[in-house]
Parts: structure tokens; C-alpha cells; sequence
């Protein structure tokens, strides 16, 4: 939809376009939608906002053909039309929805910091031993922890809108920190409990008893400046793609492999993070379980920003209680007449590894929430033009 489809003279009131004197009488369909949905007809600066209501609202093409019309941009254009307008209303010409403007200077700085902290606490980590050691270890959490939290709250990966209706807004956070504690501990200590350990508490090396991953962590950490780059790639190439649209469907179906594209973009840059992390650290790659959890960070994340954060948080939490249940199976079998307990995960382990756990519950979470993001971030709702938004 282009700005030229209800165009303005500057200075006056919104035109309007003449309506059929049959949609103005008693039996007009269209004057009964405008009364159910009056609130968003007032507040709507554009046909944009309208039609992307209607759709979060279950109007469909179809729906709208109902009202003599050939899609739900018709229709909102009609509604847009017709809503009554305060006398302060702005003028000018009526824009589509304008793609997200971020500042390039901060989403470089805020999506480079949590590497780079990441990357200044891995080398104090191995420059240093005893107290000092565990304190860089303490400071170094806490200042990734606060730069994570600001990149969230500012900039592409920041939400661009309230809460959508229908929805509530559990917190993504718990699962979140869950999960990159246990890509960073979590596989270390489950195969030393599969063994009968551990026998003291974790190293803060990649070496000894009970090992730290530090290059999947750090890889995840440097990954924010692309996670970053690609949200916001794909918001501006999705308002870009409503602007053009002319109808629900032909909107989605340009919008699906735009997703796909910038998801697959993702998981590049961080298969070469990971290596080059890997190659510097001397360790380990793990690339299954790092590409597993980084794809199911991301799509939570993509949702979150569009509005959606019930399936991020059950996803998360899902994944997060899958890991905790499995190392807790462990300790818990070597209570008598428990032994049990220990046989799934004693039995996944012989056969792939202390890591198929993490793939596992990572990668199922992460599979439906793709499944779900193709269903709703393809939606025009999802990407309509929010009040306030940074």
C-alpha cells in the first residue's frame, strides 16, 4: 500500500473518498465493522494500522469479501476513509509504515559489547588464578549480564511494540540465563556425574575435572552484533514488503523466506564465530548444541520484539526444565532403590555424548518456535506501526 492511496493536502483535514449510498443505510456491513473495531478506527494514522487490526482481530481476505471487498487493505481503506477525524488530526500526506530507524552507532556499540566483555573475561580467565581469578570471573558475568539487557532494551533487538492482544508477557529472562549457564557448565558437569563425580567445583578453565566451555559462550556473546543486524534487516524488509502488498496473503507469502533468509544468515555468522573462537581457545567447537541453542535465542527474540512472548518463554522454560530434569535424574539415582532414574539419561549419553541432552531440548524448543514464528511473524499485525515505538 503506498502513501499515494489516500493522499492529503497540506494543511487539511484527511480526504475521503466517496462510499456507494447503499454501504451508508441501515443494513451497512461496513459501518457495523467500524463500530465494533471504533477505538482502532480513531486512533489509526493510516489504512496500515487498520488493516493490520482487523487481521490480528481473525479478519481475513476472505472475511473482507464479505463486505464487497477484494482484501483487508481495501477494506481498511474504506474504514480509513470513513472514521471520524479530530479537528487536530495531522496533516500531510498518509505514509505507509516506515521501516525501524536505528542510529548505526548503536547498533554497532551495543551489539559489539557483549562480545567484546565476553572476550576481555576469557582472557582474564586465563591470565590469572585463585581470588582474582574468581573475581574477573564475578565481573566479568555481571558486566555481559548488563550489556546483553541493554542491547535488549535498545536498538533492533529492543521490542517495537506493546504486547499484542490476546497475549500475556511472561519473562523470557530465567530460561535465557538458564541456558547459556549450562552451554557454559552444564555438559561438563553432566559427564562427570555420569561417572560418579564431581569430586570439587567447577574449574574456570577449560581443563580439570569439571570444564568450562568458554568458546561456545563466547561465540554466542560475539553473535549479538549479527542477531542484531539480522532483527533489524528483517523489520525493515518486512514493512517494506506491507507497503507493497496487496493482500494478507501475498504479504506472507513474501515475508516466509525473508525469515528464512535472515535466520539462515544468522546461523553462518555464528558457524564462523564459533570456529574462530574454537581455533583461538584451543577448544572444542560443539557447533550441534552452540547452533541449536544460538537458532532457539534468536527466534524467541525475533518474537519478543514483534509483540509475541508467550511462545518465547514457554519454549525457553521448556528447554531450561528438560536440562535441569536431566542433571537432577543423575544425582537423584544414587539414592537407594532410585538407580532408575539415572537409565535415560545414562543411556543418551553412552550413545551421543554429554551434549545430546542440550541438542535435545534446545532443538525441539527451537523447532516449534520456527514453526510458530512462520505462522506469525508472516502476519501484517506483526509488523503494523506502534505508538511510541524507539
Amino acid at each position: 500500500m503506498t502513501a499515494g492511496r489516500a493522499p492529503q493536502d497540506a494543511g487539511s483535514a484527511p480526504s475521503r473518498r466517496p462510499v456507494p449510498a447503499s454501504r451508508r443505510g441501515a443494513a451497512d456491513p461496513v459501518k457495523a465493522l467500524m463500530h465494533r473495531h471504533r477505538e482502532l478506527c480513531e486512533r489509526a494514522v493510516d489504512p496500515l494500522e487498520i488493516a493490520a487490526g482487523l487481521e490480528a482481530h481473525g479478519v481475513t481476505d476472505r472475511t473482507a469479501a464479505r463486505f464487497r471487498h477484494r482484501d483487508v487493505f481495501s477494506l481498511a481503506e474504506e474504514m480509513f476513509a470513513r472514521a471520524s477525524r479530530e479537528a487536530e488530526a495531522p496533516a500531510g500526506p498518509v505514509t505507509a509504515a516506515a521501516a525501524p530507524r536505528v542510529r548505526a552507532g548503536r547498533l554497532v556499540l551495543l551489539g559489539l559489547l557483549p562480545g567484546a566483555l565476553c572476550a576481555a573475561t576469557t582472557t582474564g580467565l586465563r591470565l590469572t588464578a585463585g581470588r582474582t581469578r574468581l573475581a574477573i570471573a564475578a565481573v566479568g558475568v555481571l558486566a555481559v549480564a548488563l550489556s546483553v539487557r541493554a542491547l535488549f532494551r535498545r536498538g533492533p533487538l529492543a521490542p517495537r511494540r506493546e504486547t499484542l492482544p490476546g497475549t500475556s508477557a511472561p519473562g523470557t529472562r530465567p530460561g535465557t540465563y538458564w541456558l547459556l549457564g549450562y552451554a557454559l557448565l552444564g555438559d561438563g558437569l553432566l559427564g562427570t556425574a555420569v561417572g560418579g563425580g564431581p569430586d570439587g567445583p567447577p574449574g574456570l578453565t577449560a581443563a580439570g575435572d569439571w570444564p568450562m566451555a568458554t568458546a561456545p559462550v563466547l561465540a554466542l556473546t560475539l553473535a549479538c552484533a549479527p542477531a542484531a543486524w539480522t532483527a533489524h534487516l528483517f523489520a525493515a524488509r518486512a514493512a517494506r514488503r506491507l507497503t507493497a502488498s496487496r493482500g494478507l496473503e501475498e504479504f506472507a507469502a513474501a515475508v516466509r523466506p525473508l525469515l528464512l533468509g535472515v535466520f539462515a544468515l544468522f546461523l553462518g555468522a555464528l558457524t564462523a564465530l564459533l570456529a574462530a573462537c574454537a581455533a583461538v581457545l584451543h577448544e572444542p567447537a560443539r557447533p550441534v548444541q552452540t547452533l541449536t541453542l544460538g537458532a532457539l535465542l534468536l527466534l524467541a527474540r525475533l518474537l519478543t520484539v514483534h509483540g509475541f512472548t508467550q511462545a518465547p518463554a514457554t519454549a525457553l522454560g521448556a528447554a531450561a526444565a528438560v536440562e535441569a530434569i536431566a542433571q537432577a535424574s543423575v544425582f537423584a539415582g544414587r539414592l537407594p532403590g532410585w538407580d532408575a532414574l539415572t537409565v535415560p539419561v545414562d543411556t543418551l549419553t553412552a550413545v551421543w555424548g554429554p551434549g545430546a541432552v542440550a541438542v535435545l531440548a534446545c532443538g525441539t524448543a527451537a523447532t516449534a518456535l520456527l514453526i510458530h514464528a512462520m505462522r506469525t511473524l508472516t502476519r501484517a499485525s506483526a509488523h503494523a506501526p506502534a505508538e511510541g515505538r524507539p
